[in-house]
C-alpha cells in the first residue's frame, strides 16, 4: 500500500513509497483510509522536535488524523464492524495516517458524523480532541467566563472557538488583519489583530488562556489573567507533572522542569496555575464531539485539501503558518 514515510529526522524529508500492509491486534480496526490531515504536529515529529518525548524508530509513517471505512476487525473488538464510517486521531505510538490503510486500537476510534464528508471528519479529530482536553477537562470552563484562544483562524483556534462559545464562555482571540472578520462569524465575541494591537494592553482579568504559539506570547498572557487564572499551553513548555504522567525517566523529568521552570515561577508569583496538554486519543471524548457535530454546534473548517501524492508540498504550507482551518489528505 502507499504511504508517505521519512527514514529520518529532518525539515525537507519524506517520500511517497510502499509499505507492508498492517497487522491487525485483538482489539484493532482496520480502516481503509479515505481521508486525513495535516497538523503542526506532523511537522514537529518529521524534524525530531518531539524525539525525547516520541521517540520512533523509522521508516515512519506520519499522519495523526483519519477518517475512513472498517474493513477488518479484531476478535475482540465489540463496538464496530466492516463497513462502518469512522474516524480517530490514532494512540500516539501507533501514528501513521498518511497511508491508504491503517489499523488503530478500537479505543480510539468513534463513529463519523453523518452529516459531514470524509474530508470533514478528517480534518476534526487532533484539534477537536485538542480543543476538549484543554478547556473541558483540564480548565473546566465554565458559563460566563472569559477565555483567550491565541490565532483563532488555527486549526485547533477553530474548533476552541466554537467549543468555547458552547460552553458558554466569553472569547477573545488574536489573528491577523485579514482573518479579523472570519474568527468573528466563528463566534469570537472580541478579536485582537495582533499587527495592530498588543493582546496584553487591551484585555485583562481572564480566567483562561489557551496558548499555542512562542514563549513570547506565552509569558505575556500572563498579564491578561486574573489571579486563580490558568495558562494552558499545547506548544509547551513540558511540565514536571506532564513528565510525571507519562512515566518519563529521571533525566526527562529533569530536562522538562528545566525547560518550564522559567514560567511556573512567573505564573506562581500571580497564582496562577500552568500547565501543559499534549493532547491524546481517546473515542469516548471523540463521540461526544460527533454528538457536537451532528447537532451543528461544531463545524469543520477546511483550507485546502491536497493529494496523498502531495503530502510533502501540504507539510510545507502548514509550516507557513497561514492556514485558515484544517489541511485535508484527500486518499480516496
Amino acid at each position: 500500500m502507499k504511504a508517505f514515510s521519512i527514514d529520518r529526522y529532518g525539515k525537507s524529508t519524506g517520500r511517497i513509497g510502499e509499505i507492508a500492509e498492517p497487522s491487525v491486534g485483538a482489539h484493532d480496526v482496520l480502516i481503509q483510509v479515505h481521508a486525513s490531515s495535516v497538523n503542526m504536529l506532523d511537522s514537529k515529529i518529521r524534524t525530531g522536535e518531539f524525539k525525547l518525548l516520541l521517540p520512533y524508530s523509522f521508516p515512519l509513517t506520519l499522519g495523526n488524523d483519519l477518517a475512513g471505512v472498517v474493513v477488518r476487525v479484531g476478535a475482540a473488538v465489540k463496538r464496530f464492524k466492516p463497513g462502518d464510517e469512522v474516524y480517530a486521531r490514532p494512540p500516539e505510538d501507533r501514528i501513521g495516517t498518511f497511508a491508504e490503510m491503517i489499523a488503530v486500537n478500537e479505543n480510539a476510534l468513534a463513529s463519523k458524523p453523518a452529516n459531514i464528508s470524509m474530508s470533514e471528519a478528517a480534518s476534526l479529530p487532533l484539534v477537536a480532541l485538542t480543543a476538549w482536553q484543554v478547556l473541558v477537562e483540564t480548565a473546566q470552563l465554565k458559563k460566563g467566563q472569559k477565555v483567550l484562544i491565541h490565532a483563532g483562524a488555527g486549526g485547533v483556534g477553530t474548533l476552541a472557538i466554537q467549543l468555547s462559545k458552547h460552553l458558554g464562555a466569553v472569547v477573545a482571540t488574536t489573528t491577523s488583519t485579514p482573518n479579523v472578520e472570519w474568527v468573528k462569524a466563528l463566534g469570537a465575541d472580541v478579536v485582537i489583530d495582533y499587527k495592530q494591537q498588543d493582546f496584553d494592553s487591551v484585555l485583562s482579568d481572564y480566567d483562561v488562556v489557551l496558548n499555542s504559539l512562542g514563549a513570547d506570547v506565552l509569558a505575556k498572557s500572563l498579564k491578561v489573567l486574573k489571579p486563580g487564572g490558568q495558562l494552558i499551553s499545547i506548544s509547551g513548555p513540558p511540565t514536571p507533572q506532564f513528565a510525571q504522567e507519562r512515566g518519563a525517566p529521571w533525566a526527562i523529568k529533569q530536562v522538562m522542569r528545566l525547560l518550564s521552570l522559567s514560567i511556573r515561577r512567573k505564573a506562581r508569583k500571580l497564582g496562577i496555575s500552568y500547565a501543559f496538554v499534549f493532547m491524546r486519543a481517546d473515542g469516548a471524548q471523540l463521540q461526544e464531539i460527533t454528538q457536537l457535530v451532528e447537532s451543528g454546534v461544531l463545524r469543520p473548517v477546511i483550507d485546502r485539501t491536497y493529494a496523498l501524492e502531495s503530502t510533502a508540498e501540504a507539510l510545507r504550507y502548514i509550516e507557513q503558518g497561514r492556514s485558515k482551518g484544517k489541511v485535508v489528505i484527500q486518499v480516496i
